[in-house]
């Protein structure tokens, strides 16, 4: 195996003997097998791309016949993460019977929905649009990716020549057509023409290739792609420098995250015109080679070739004029500066998509750029989530692959604007698009919660990402952080959340953590000041320190922490929530509380003074009052509890019964019961309500605030 390693370069060979032979016999779990190990190579093909199957003898359910069935990844599927739940299973003959009713191209649709009188198993998942192209063709396993190497040799303009002489004759080659039927037709047609051959490349589109084993076709696969690649590497720098050579170069990875966080709230408020986006940056090398090149003025505008590629990225991307040392502290000049451009994007879509329509082409879709350009700095884009905000920008990573080597080898060629459309305006991606789950109440929502490591405040962090937010979990404690970063990872999976460490008594530490936000999301809708500690003595045993500590973290903690928020809520324009995490005892006074409690009435009143000042930026700032929230606090953690019991005179481990008692549903609160209220003033149903106080104590009499 070390030796088939060795012959590969520019691809991984990942194929282990000992773990395929468990497999042997089971056409379908090496189909898997195969699959995953090509979805882990991203120079492969990327997230979602590709599509594989294999064909087999199986049983027929109804009469005990054999028959030829093919298996292949369903419609959204990813090959990476392919399981057996995610195939589709159809019957090989039936699918071929279907040329007999074909009607020709312009009745290409239809044929996607008789796909369905051919499923095998009746759990299958639904049938790609690729599934004609599989059925055509006669082997018993088939690879179609979409390899950057590759699709550099498609998108050339010499394309097909170059195809022809690397292979000596053993790639077929197939002109650009939308994935459907016809383009089944066409593979099967290239083979008869080309008996003998070992793949096909599809014009501006991808590859094909096979072999009569799970074995065979993936040699073949990484044997293909590993030629490609190389015939490129020969090329790079040959013929002219790389993009026309370097015009700019980059600034120092420190400014570059200091730009780009300075940058990219701005960048999400022109997104966010007709929704909430989420964003993604990226300062990959390979982006920055192209955005600092003398070609990028020519080549950006052309847009992508591979289908795969713009249906994330658009059509093209928007190509910032901002010098990469560009002062850009002034918000309503950087604003006043890029709003013509972001303007003159949206009115080059419309023109796309007026000039481009059909009489059923659905309904324009938001007209605002995914991938922004900075030369210099790097790469933004911006969508509906993180994760397709990041496989946005991987796309147009791969896109930048795809005209490198065009370039280095021919030139680059775009699909044209009509075929683009066609496939971005498609009924059947529409109709994919309309099957989606709909968005969750925070979808698009950016939020930040400090002190959200443990109890009240991790509690409010999970409830915002389960409602379909993003959000910072931070913390001033490193071990406790590390903790809660490992629990999210498990649970949410790493496009849910940031992480960074924060004392809310440190202003350099509260900009940093609102620059990790906007560079992990692209700035922030929602901010909890839930970071608090407590202190409870006799007036007589209170130190200075005491007071201070209390003070600074719950009353001046709070009010930079509002600061910082409010900077960056104004640089996106689209307003946003503060809740703040007070107590009842802001209301309710009690023994050996002096500090505490006079800091948590501190906190409520600016509450109220910010609502009065924020709420022309459309900002609102509420109140959640909580109480005796025991459970996985730090609060609580020490010489609080023994306090409190000690002012009450009661033991530490009967508090919790003793809170409940004292309250009108004798109820114990819990840090899900804050979460919960939280997601109350957040969740879409009180957006004209600001300045509130909500008791969440189990009812305490003495805290009604009316």
């Amino acid at each position: 195996m070390s030796d088939e390693k060795d012959r590969f370069k520019h691809v991984n060979y990942l194929w282990d003997k000992a773990e395929a032979d468990k497999l042997e016999g089971d056409e379908v779990g090496l189909l898997i097998y195969r699959s995953n190990l090509l979805g882990a190579d991203l120079r492969l093909t990327n997230y979602g791309g590709g599509n594989t199957s294999c064909k087999a003898i199986a049983a027929d359910p109804l009469s005990g016949d054999p028959v030829e069935i093919m298996w292949i990844k369903g419609s959204g599927g990813d090959i990476g993460t392919l399981k057996r739940n995610g195939l589709a299973a159809l019957y090989v003959e039936r699918l071929r019977e279907l040329r007999k009713v074909y009607r020709g191209i312009a009745h290409e649709d239809e044929m996607v929905e008789l796909f369905n009188h051919c499923i095998y198993d009746l759990d299958s998942r639904a049938p790609s649009i690729d599934t004609p192209l599989h059925g055509f063709l006669p082997f018993k396993h088939i690879d179609h990716l979409h390899p950057d190497a590759a699709i550099a040799i498609a998108a050339a303009k010499d394309g097909k020549k170059i195809t022809e002489e690397l292979f000596q004759g053993q790639i077929g080659w197939v002109d650009w057509q939308k994935p459907g039927f016809d383009l089944g037709l066409q593979l099967k047609q290239c083979l008869d023409e080309n008996p003998g051959i070992r793949g096909i490349m599809l014009g501006s589109h991808g590859l094909f290739t096979w072999g009569d084993t799970a074995y065979e076709s993936y040699v073949n696969t990484l044997e293909v792609v590993e030629k490609c690649a190389a015939y490129l590497e020969e090329n790079f720098g040959k013929k002219s420098p790389v993009f026309g050579g370097q015009r700019i170069s980059s600034a120092s990875l420190e400014q570059r995250r200091n730009q780009a966080a300075v940058l990219a709230p701005v960048l999400r408020g022109f997104c966010s015109s007709e929704r909430h986006m989420i964003g993604h940056f990226s300062d990959d090398a390979r982006v920055l080679e192209f955005i600092n090149s003398h070609d990028l003025e020519r080549l950006a505008p052309l847009g992508t070739s591979c289908p795969d590629h713009f249906l994330r990225t658009k059509i093209s991307p928007l190509v910032l004029e901002l010098e990469p040392d560009e002062d850009l502290r002034d918000t309503e000049a950087v604003k006043n500066k890029l709003k013509g451009a972001f303007e003159a994007y949206r009115e080059m879509y419309r023109t796309y998509y007026q000039t481009c329509k059909q009489e059923n082409s659905p309904a324009i879709r938001d007209a605002n750029p995914v991938i922004l350009l900075y030369p210099g700095i790097g790469l933004f884009s911006f969508a509906k989530d993180k994760q397709t905000a990041r496989v946005a920008a991987e796309f147009y990573t791969n896109a930048i692959n795809v005209m490198k080597g065009a370039e280095a080898i021919s030139s680059y060629t775009a699909l044209p604007r009509q075929e683009a459309f066609n496939i971005e305006y498609w009924l059947l991606e529409e109709a994919k698009l309309q099957r989606m789950p709909k968005p969750k109440a925070l979808s698009g929502k950016i939020a930040l919660v400090t002190g959200s490591a443990g109890g009240i405040g991790k509690a409010i962090a999970k409830k915002f990402v389960e409602e379909g937010a993003v959000v910072l979990i931070n913390d001033n404690d490193a071990a406790r952080l590390e903790q809660a970063v490992a629990e999210f990872s498990a649970n949410y999976g790493k496009d849910a959340f940031a992480s960074a460490l924060l004392d809310v008594t440190s202003q350099a530490a509260i900009t940093q953590a609102f620059a990790e936000s906007a560079i992990a999301f692209g700035g922030v809708d929602i901010v909890v000041n839930c970071a608090g500690l407590s202190i409870s003595k006799p007036i007589e045993e209170h130190t200075d320190k005491d007071w201070d500590l209390l003070y600074d973290v719950l009353v001046k903690g709070q009010f930079n922490v509002t600061k910082e928020t409010v900077l960056m809520m104004r640089k996106q324009g689209t307003g946003g929530d503060i809740i703040n995490i007070v107590s009842k005892n802001a209301l309710v006074s009690g023994p050996n509380n002096a500090g505490y409690g006079s800091a948590k009435a501190a906190q409520l009143h600016l509450s109220r003074l910010n609502a009065a000042e924020l709420g022309a930026d459309q900002i609102r700032v509420n109140v959640v009052n909580p109480d005796a929230v025991i459970s996985d606090s730090k609060v609580w953690e020490g010489d609080w509890a023994a306090g409190r019991a000690k002012a009450y005179g009661v033991k530490v481990e009967d508090l919790p019964a003793f809170y409940a008692k004292r309250t009108l549903l004798n109820q114990i609160i819990l840090p899900e019961d804050i979460a919960n209220a939280c997601f109350v003033f957040v969740g879409g149903q009180l957006n004209k309500s600001t300045g509130n106080v909500l008791n969440i104590d189990g009812g305490v009499a003495m805290a009604f605030v009316r």
